[in-house]
């Protein structure tokens, strides 16, 4: 009667990535010139050396190097309903609650560089492909509210009527990308790439649950004076059983129901006690991964055409974490001290396409295909999934003169979701994104780019149970996020 599963130590499940365009793992916005026109998969310059690396050969000789710095603030909102808010103090008597987390990332860095002599051209790429800041729930998840309020509700035999809880989440992530490689050039129209691709990923995830109270006849107590109040009056009223069976007012067999149903509270209630004084959890991940990155260029007439495939990027992320033996939650164990689990970066398959309109005028098109389904995910979560993401892109860029450049695209993603797969721990929703800035070359051999992007979330509506007659939701969450980006970048050429 009095069993309870502790749910909300799942928390630290929250990924704290702030992935700014791009897949589920994974950003693809690597560079200035991709938040000022995303549709960069065919076009010729430096940002190639991410996008289409083995377009980068076609640049004039010598060396060519980039850097990038990017700011991107996003929200990410649940709108959880489920009855037992009612029954927090700070709820009002409501059922549903928005929760908000803020994803900050000040300062993402890249850099590109190129020296082209001859048919050759030797590739360096770093950047922050995956993640990219600090997620923070100041007043943690629905997850967090729902687990509480379940222990209220299953205690009301005890005397329990309601629940006050503090609850937080923060959660940092950092996926830092270094690749090298080189094109050649066959001929006039084609040029092929090869490299290689090291990921190294640094994660930490703090989770804390603490003031815990429970609401009494007698106003809120501490939830381990409930527990011990409980635990005292359980054992008195077993005392009290045992001497009506001396006195002979109770039978052997009424001694025997009254000490089973006393022993099975107790039970119930012991694992209880280790949350007694609240949860404080906190992990670091850290993990490395290398795969192969292969690319094609086709130039033609007023064309030109490119691809390029990253191999899956098998990921062991190995946990240093305050959490040194498994739990009765299996989801939490994914942060158990000591442990590696499974934190792939899927593939990706680019293809673009180029039309020089006029010599100053271009216009690009682009796909992306992510192969989330075939990498490796913590408990296989990528088998949620209904199956992979896939991207759109078309944009335009004007040469106005010699020194400025101006460009505009825009992006569709759109996922395979379900309602399995998602939670209020760990979601992304489909999204359209526009980014459009200038370039200016203050001399022939530098140049400077600013840029804006952002991206319009749609909403994800997760019906957990609804009434049969009217059709409302009882329990269930409502999905979406915000994100803007700005961007500087500087291009020179020695």
């Amino acid at each position: 009667m009095y069993k309870v599963k502790f749910i909300s130590v799942a928390v630290m499940l929250a990924t704290a990535t702030t992935a700014m365009a791009g897949g589920i793992l994974t950003n693809t916005n690597q560079s200035v010139e991709f938040l000022k026109n995303p549709a960069r998969d065919a076009a010729i310059g430096l940002d190639g050396v991410y996008s289409n690396p083995a377009g980068v050969v076609f640049m004039p000789e010598g060396f060519h190097l980039a850097i990038n710095w990017q700011y991107a603030h996003q929200t990410r909102t649940v709108r959880s309903t489920n009855p037992l808010f009612a029954l927090g103090k700070k709820n009002d008597g409501k059922t549903s609650k928005t929760f908000e987390g803020i994803a900050d990332a000040p300062f993402i860095p890249s850099v590109q560089a190129a020296y082209n002599t001859g048919n050759w051209s030797i590739q360096f790429n770093f950047s922050i492909p995956g993640g990219g800041g600090v997620c923070e729930f100041e007043k943690g998840l629905g997850s967090f509210e729902s687990a509480v309020g379940m222990i209220a509700k299953q205690l009301e035999p005890l005397g329990a009527q309601g629940y006050d809880v503090d609850a937080y989440m923060r959660g940092r992530q950092y996926y830092f990308g270094f690749q090298l490689g080189a094109a050649y050039k066959i001929n006039e129209h084609l040029s092929v790439y090869g490299g290689l691709r090291a990921l190294y990923g640094n994660a930490s995830y703090k989770a804390r649950l603490s003031n815990i109270q429970v609401n009494t006849q007698g106003g809120y107590v501490n939830f381990d004076t409930f527990l011990n109040n409980a635990v005292s009056n359980i054992n008195k009223q077993l005392g009290q059983a045992e001497l009506a069976t001396q006195m002979g007012v109770y039978t052997q067999e009424q001694y025997a129901a009254a000490k089973a149903k006393a022993d099975a509270a107790l039970e119930q209630l012991a694992p209880l006690q280790k949350y007694s004084l609240g949860v404080n959890l906190m992990s670091n991940q850290t993990g490395i991964g290398i795969a192969p990155v292969i690319g094609v260029d086709y130039k033609v007439g007023a064309f030109n055409f490119a691809a390029k495939y990253e191999f899956n990027t098998q990921m062991k992320m190995k946990n240093n974490s305050t959490l040194e033996k498994a739990m009765e939650v299996e989801a939490v164990n994914k942060f158990q001290d000591g442990t590696k689990v499974d934190e792939d970066a899927p593939a990706l398959l680019t293809v673009g396409a180029q039309w020089s309109v006029i010599p100053s005028v271009r216009v690009n098109a682009g796909y992306h295909h992510y192969f989330d389904t075939k990498a490796n995910w913590y408990n296989h979560s990528e088998k949620l999934l209904d199956g992979d993401t896939n991207e759109y892109l078309a944009g335009a860029e004007w040469d106005i003169n010699e020194k400025f450049n101006i460009s505009a695209g825009g992006q569709i993603t759109r996922y395979q979701l379900t309602d399995d797969y998602m939670n209020d721990m760990s979601f992304v929703v489909n999204s359209y994104s526009f980014g459009f800035g200038v370039s200016y070359k203050p001399t022939k051999n530098i140049k400077v780019t600013a840029a804006y992007f952002q991206t319009n979330y749609e909403d994800y509506d997760k019906v957990t149970m609804a009434d049969p007659s009217t059709k409302a939701t009882i329990v269930g969450d409502s999905f979406t996020r915000t994100n803007r980006v700005l961007g500087l970048g500087a291009e020179f050429t020695f």
